[in-house]
């Protein structure tokens, strides 16, 4: 009870706690703040059970059994009942420190199964006002990560078609779009032969001459250094492709 004075306003969230256990804890409690706190069953609690920002103390799964599974939707609704700077104190095996902080959850300290953690010094839905390149621009505070992924969003967006205009849907020459194997840059090598070179200085290499005019036939009659090695036949004047990165 060390995080709680007189005058907090406490929240306690048990599950199938004994009468007896609860009573001591309650009449602890009242000790410490002069004020009764206010009990909810973690299965019944939701997010309309109690005005938001009205505690300044959460503490969950102080009482036996321990049950309480503190799930992203038991995190989201007990930071939305914190005042800011309020405190949520659980007792929980589990290593919970990520769940708490994609929670919106600040400053938070771990003790044994005891986790401390705060909300921020805002309110969920609060504005500020930023000043981007001169202007004013106001930016919302939104809800917790749960409420972010789970609600429907109503607030203006931006549509992702505007941020595009004609220039940036056209389609690259597709000769802009070849590089060298060996440099791996639009810059031809010293021993060039794939014609980037010769496409770089503004010329189109042509197309590999059989000096024995059977190449087409097939590799039975191709010579040992012909260009077409490796290659199925193909019709003569056929505009055939070469596989420029082979080792021939």
């Amino acid at each position: 009870m060390e995080n709680i004075k007189s005058g907090d306003t406490v929240l306690l969230v048990w599950h199938n706690a004994e009468e007896n256990e609860i009573n001591d804890i309650v009449n602890e409690i009242l000790n410490v703040t002069n004020i009764p706190p206010i009990l909810e069953n973690s299965a019944m609690i939701t997010e309309g059970s109690r005005p938001q920002s009205s505690f300044n103390i959460i503490l969950s799964n102080w009482l036996a059994p321990h049950s309480i599974q503190h799930n992203d939707n038991l995190l989201a609704i007990l930071i939305k009942l914190l005042k800011p700077n309020g405190k949520l104190i659980l007792k929980d095996h589990n290593d919970i420190s990520t769940a708490l902080k994609l929670n919106g959850y600040l400053n938070i300290f771990k003790t044994d199964n005891i986790y401390v953690a705060e909300k921020p010094n805002f309110e969920v839905g609060s504005k500020a006002s930023l000043k981007l390149n001169g202007k004013p621009a106001v930016w919302k505070l939104d809800d917790t990560v749960e409420n972010a992924w789970s609600k429907a969003n109503d607030e203006e967006t931006i549509n992702a078609d505007n941020l595009l205009d004609e220039d940036d849907l056209k389609k690259p020459d597709q000769a802009s779009l070849s590089v060298c194997a060996t440099t791996g840059k639009r810059k031809a090598c010293a021993d060039c032969s794939c014609g980037l070179a010769e496409e770089l200085k503004g010329e189109v290499k042509d197309t590999p001459k059989s000096s024995c005019g059977s190449c087409y036939l097939g590799d039975a009659f191709r010579c040992a250094t012909c260009p077409y090695l490796g290659m199925p036949a193909f019709k003569p004047g056929e505009k055939v492709k070469l596989d420029l990165k082979s080792d021939i």
